[in-house]
């Protein structure tokens, strides 16, 4: 007999989405200072030397937060799946607060020594573990706890948080950088306070998580069922899963072309000043952040499937005469307008794709088939796309990133036109578990 819960009132399903989403924010907020203060803190952690030796070291010790993001959605999913997706999320919170203060109070390499580096990367190995779990513990939570007729709309605050969290850190450098310290400041011990202040948060974080409502989906299959949710029972839902890699490989390549990567771009080819760079960046992001409820939303209406054809056939056609125009000298005005018709286009990909994905799966598979598939993709195809930009550039065929970038959009393409409208056969249902 399964255990039936009362159910959550408007203003407590709200107060627990908001919940959900703060920490996010403040999830990837504490993942974004780190690059955004790179420069300052490199020479503290490592030996002294060129920048360019300090910084490479410091890149190096970023791109293992990557390698651990599976491990993170492999252990945290399930740990959704099995305790719940109240207990994963505060776990998750947690791991990137530890890793924050860690980074925070480390002693430099010139009191410790080779301490400075070892601790710098556990605190990453943490933290990567952290962004990893909480993918598709997140999307998981957000899904079950919203509203069946609002679902798009409520997940969409998703990536809200994702690129807020990124904002947040950049108006926080912005603000010590010309108003607060001076440049000698920052190097010296004005980069600990960005980690302290994503510690803190974190805290609070903690605390809004903890008296979050578990979802009414897992509470239920969880009393009535007994299956385990290792990786064997995955493995029976290969079709969700290379949809899940497909549909990732296209958005998430798109869509750190058009972050992460564009305002290097916007400097190493356009010829935009770091300043212009970064305004155009900044106002591009706001309006992506805000128009992520908008699409959400439209998903409501007509479907999650007529928005990823949207965003696939968009950003193969689209992404390289888009790059090719931005690469071109123009004023600001002109660059922000390609900038945001890039990121429209993107949209259509992150505002559904945490309810896309979490709508294939069963409910005591949901957060591990959301995030394990996710944080492998992410870690491959994402967290190599700057990378790839630049080696293309270095050995003379910049153009060929635009084609790799379109190339991927239009896999996710094929896929969305080959798959079921997710909204009409969800399985989010908390009936769910009885049914499959």
């Amino acid at each position: 007999m399964n255990q039936q819960t009362p159910p959550l009132t408007h203003k407590k399903r709200l107060l627990n989405i908001f919940s959900g989403s703060v920490g996010n924010l403040v999830e990837y907020f504490d993942w974004a200072i780190y690059a955004a203060f790179a420069l300052y803190f490199a020479p503290a952690f490592f030996p002294e030397g060129d920048q360019t030796a300090q910084l490479m070291n410091n890149a190096a010790v970023f791109a293992v937060g990557f390698i651990f993001r599976p491990l993170g959605g492999w252990l945290l999913g399930s740990m959704a799946d099995r305790k719940g997706r109240k207990s994963a999320l505060l776990l998750s919170v947690s791991l990137m607060c530890l890793g924050s203060l860690i980074i925070a109070c480390t002693p430099g390499y010139a009191v410790i020594g080779g301490w400075a580096p070892a601790l710098l990367l556990f605190a990453r190995m943490l933290q990567g573990f952290s962004i990893g779990g909480e993918y598709g513990s997140s999307a998981t939570y957000l899904s079950e706890m919203a509203h069946s007729k609002r679902r798009g709309y409520y997940s969409s605050f998703q990536y809200v948080t994702i690129v807020l969290g990124q904002l947040l850190a950049l108006v926080l450098l912005m603000v010590l950088q010309k108003w607060l310290l001076t440049s000698e400041e920052l190097h010296q011990w004005g980069w600990r306070i960005p980690f302290i202040i994503g510690g803190l948060l974190a805290v609070i974080a903690m605390g809004l998580r903890g008296n979050m409502a578990e979802t009414t989906a897992f509470v239920e299959q969880h009393t009535f069922s007994s299956r385990n949710t290792h990786l064997r029972e995955l493995l029976k839902y290969p079709k969700e899963l290379l949809t899940v890699v497909a549909l990732t490989a296209g958005g998430t390549v798109s869509y750190y072309t058009f972050t992460v990567y564009m305002q290097k771009f916007l400097v190493n080819t356009t010829g935009f000043s770091k300043d212009d760079a970064t305004t155009i960046s900044a106002i591009a992001l706001l309006v992506f952040m805000a128009i992520q409820p908008l699409y959400g939303l439209l998903s409501d209406f007509v479907g999650r499937r007529f928005m990823l054809i949207a965003f696939g056939a968009g950003a193969t056609a689209f992404t390289v005469p888009i790059l090719a125009q931005l690469s071109q000298p123009q004023s600001m005005a002109s660059a922000l307008i390609w900038y945001i018709c890039a990121l429209l286009i993107i949209s259509g990909y992150s505002s559904v794709n945490a309810i896309v994905k979490a709508e294939l799966f069963p409910v005591h598979i949901r957060a591990l088939g959301v995030g394990l598939p996710y944080a492998l993709t992410v870690a491959l195809f994402g967290g190599t796309a700057e990378y790839l930009a630049l080696w293309l550039k270095s050995v003379g065929h910049p153009e060929w990133f635009a084609y790799y970038v379109s190339g991927c959009a239009a896999l996710a393409l094929v896929v969305s036109l080959g798959m079921k409208e997710t909204k009409e056969v969800s399985r989010l249902d908390c009936g769910d578990i009885r049914k499959s």
